[in-house]
């Protein structure tokens, strides 16, 4: 087990370690699962993830990325987000500890990518998936509770990221 910094934060009577920049340097683990640094806000830690998925995403786009090869790249992301979160909670303690937001970014990116690439309908998107995130309607929630490894971690917002694009989607067709 690696030595995070201070235990500060508590959920539900349990005090989760406090993860801070030393952490998030001992592993490239670390650094991902931890979104290059945005997971250590001190509060909503998952959306300055999603927050931070928004300029990557940007840039993805300048680069010049087709849909399809975003889609490898989500996807890529996705699996090297089960290693670095399985590995990145194995040494805070917490499967899904507040601090890992690499799911977050991988999820903001799906939504983005089948999003239309104007400013208000990425605070669309951004604010359905943080909706869908943060309530975790059925059967997001299920998984939650069920699925303690870097997949369970991922596969949630993975599903939150669904429910976003269904909306969108929805309104879309409906305009």
């Amino acid at each position: 087990m690696i030595r995070v910094g201070a235990v500060a934060m508590s959920v539900r009577g349990v005090k989760m370690p406090k993860p801070d920049l030393k952490f998030l340097l001992t592993s490239p683990a670390h650094f991902i699962a931890l979104g290059f640094g945005s997971g250590l806000a001190p509060k909503a830690p998952g959306t300055f993830g999603s927050v931070a998925a928004l300029p990557l995403f940007w840039l993805l786009l300048q680069a010049g990325l087709g849909q399809p090869a975003l889609l490898l790249l989500i996807a890529a992301g996705f699996a090297l987000g089960v290693w670095a979160c399985t590995v990145t909670g194995k040494n805070l303690g917490i499967a899904d500890h507040g601090g890992i937001v690499w799911d977050e970014i991988v999820a903001m990116w799906l939504v983005l990518a089948f999003t239309p690439t104007d400013w208000i309908w990425w605070l669309i998107a951004f604010g359905l998936f943080r909706f869908f995130d943060i309530l975790k309607p059925w059967p997001i929630r299920f998984f939650d509770v069920r699925l303690k490894s870097g997949f369970g971690v991922m596969f949630d917002d993975f599903l939150a990221a669904l429910y976003a694009l269904l909306m969108i989607k929805g309104w879309l067709w409906l305009a």
